[in-house]
């Protein structure tokens, strides 16, 4: 079975030692994905597969043969941002934008979790069904991926713009995640 990136199917490459990052970089010329720590600390290299968030940079691609692959390149329709990248630009989520691609990824994997009723660290009732939707369940799902730019601020104003507080919101910016499976 092949790999679906982006709605594509890919060939699984020949030698198993080949990382999901580097395929995507690398192999498939997607270098909106990027390399950071290269060792799962950064946050940079996070993808969607089958709509939940991992640190490509850990992942060999030889597991994810029949499996979604989603980049940030994956979730513009056309020429229309998705609703998480065009928040990005409205609150200044990104100064240098290295980050900003596997922030984006990991905050559509984050708004998949919390739907889940996956708690955090900071969740109060473990036991509730429905996550209460706050700034500091987002600061603390969002705390794997780095920002060396000081854009953190401008980040959470742009995950909480979209979603913060709106239900069908929340189930909207997680259909990314779920049309993945």
């Amino acid at each position: 079975m092949p790999i679906h990136v982006n709605g594509s199917a890919v060939s699984v490459p020949d030698d198993p030692r080949v990382s999901l990052l580097d395929l995507l970089r690398e192999g498939l010329h997607l270098t909106g994905t990027k390399v950071g720590c290269n060792q799962g600390a950064c946050g940079a290299c996070t993808v969607l597969v089958d709509g939940e968030r991992i640190l490509s940079c850990l992942a060999l691609a030889v597991q994810y043969d029949g499996r979604e692959i989603t980049t940030v390149e994956g979730l513009a329709e056309g020429d229309t941002l998705h609703p998480l990248q065009a928040a990005f630009v409205d609150h200044d989520g990104f100064q240098c934008g290295y980050c900003t691609p596997g922030q984006i990824c990991s905050a559509i994997g984050m708004a998949g979790e919390i739907e889940r009723g996956m708690p955090s660290h900071v969740t109060q009732d473990l036991a509730t069904e429905t996550i209460a939707i706050s700034r500091g369940e987002f600061q603390e799902r969002m705390s794997g991926n780095l920002c060396r730019c000081g854009a953190h601020n401008g980040i959470i104003d742009a995950i909480s713009g979209v979603y913060a507080g709106d239900r069908g919101a929340l189930e909207r910016f997680a259909h990314v995640a779920e049309s993945a499976e």
